[in-house]
């Protein structure tokens, strides 16, 4: 069997990310709040001296224990280069929506900033989408989408 669990955030201050999260998407904090350290974590990070805190957070549609987005903080945390939309590796995750300028709205009010336009167009075999990449307060990139079947 395989099944998804959780998409993991890392970031300087979990609390105000999993926040923003809980403000703009709706999504539920999981209890307990994690504080995450010793011999086993160093092995499985390869990071000497590890301490990471943080949060579960349910994600809207999937209020049950999975999947789940996982905002964690370490104690030192390294610098990226900013996320662009066609940089390799992780890319953005995505909301469907069912209006995508209200949901972008709570975003900008709650710190978050948009990447490009909005656009609305038709997907060949697949229907009608409306959708516009934006990015939270740590820049990760969101993708807030609204299909018409």
């Amino acid at each position: 069997m395989i099944k998804f669990v959780h998409t993991n955030i890392i970031t300087d201050n979990w609390k105000i990310l999993a926040d923003f999260y809980i403000k703009v998407f709706d999504c539920k904090p999981l209890y307990p709040e994690r504080d995450l350290s010793g011999n086993w974590l160093d092995k499985a990070t390869s990071i000497s001296n590890a301490h990471l805190t943080g949060i579960h957070l349910a994600l809207p549609g999937y209020e049950e224990n999975l999947p789940t987005l996982e905002i964690f903080q370490y104690d030192k945390n390294e610098n990226n280069p900013d996320a662009l939309p066609n940089r390799k590796g992780f890319g953005h995750i995505a909301f469907k929506v069912d209006n995508v300028q209200e949901i972008l709205d709570r975003l900008l009010f709650h710190g978050g900033s948009q990447v490009g336009e909005m656009v609305a167009t038709e997907i060949k075999n697949a229907g009608s989408i409306t959708f516009v990449y934006a990015r939270d307060i740590d820049g990760n990139i969101i993708e807030l989408q609204h299909w018409k079947e």
